[in-house]
C-alpha cells in the first residue's frame, strides 16, 4: 500500500524542558539527563530551558567545558517584557508570589511557548502542575 500525498506526517516533537535540578543533573553527568540530551543531538527532540535556570543551576565544581558541552545541547530560550508579563500573570493565577516562584513561572512560560509533546522535567512538581495546563507533562526528577 501507498501513501497518499499528504500523508507524510512527522511524530510531534518531544520537547523536555528542564528546570534548575534537571540541568544540575545533566551537567554533573547523570545518565539519564545525558540521554535526554543524546536524543537532541540525534534531531529526535529539543530540549529548552530558561537562562534563569542556567544561572540558578550554576555552581563552582562543573568545568566550563562541562558546561559548554551541556549547553550545545540545549536551547536557552530569549524572555523579555512579554515573559515576564506572562509569568506574573500566571503567579496571579495560580495565587503565587516571591522569589520562591519567579523562575517556575518563566519556566512555565517557556514551556506554554513549546509546539509538540512538551515535558518538564523538575524536582518540583506541585508547584509547576499549579502553572501549566494539563497537556505538559510535568515529570518527577
Amino acid at each position: 500500500m501507498t501513501k497518499r500525498s499528504g500523508e507524510h506526517r512527522q511524530p510531534p516533537l518531544r520537547i523536555f524542558v528542564l528546570d534548575c535540578q534537571a540541568l544540575s543533573l545533566a551537567v554533573r553527568g547523570d545518565r539519564k539527563m545525558i540521554a535526554w540530551l543524546d536524543l537532541a543531538a540525534r534531531g529526535q527532540a529539543e530540549v529548552v530551558t530558561s537562562p534563569m535556570t542556567v544561572i540558578e543551576a550554576y555552581e563552582g565544581r562543573i568545568t566550563e567545558q562541562r558546561w559548554d558541552w551541556v549547553l550545545s545541547r540545549l536551547n536557552v530560550a530569549g524572555i523579555g517584557k512579554d515573559e515576564a508579563r506572562q509569568a506574573r500573570r500566571l503567579l496571579a493565577d495560580a495565587k503565587l508570589h516571591g522569589h520562591k516562584y519567579a523562575i517556575d513561572a518563566v519556566l512555565a512560560v517557556i514551556a506554554r511557548q513549546q509546539r509538540g509533546q512538551v515535558t518538564v522535567f523538575t524536582s518540583d512538581v506541585d508547584d509547576l502542575q499549579k502553572l501549566l495546563p494539563d497537556s505538559i507533562l510535568v515529570k518527577k526528577i
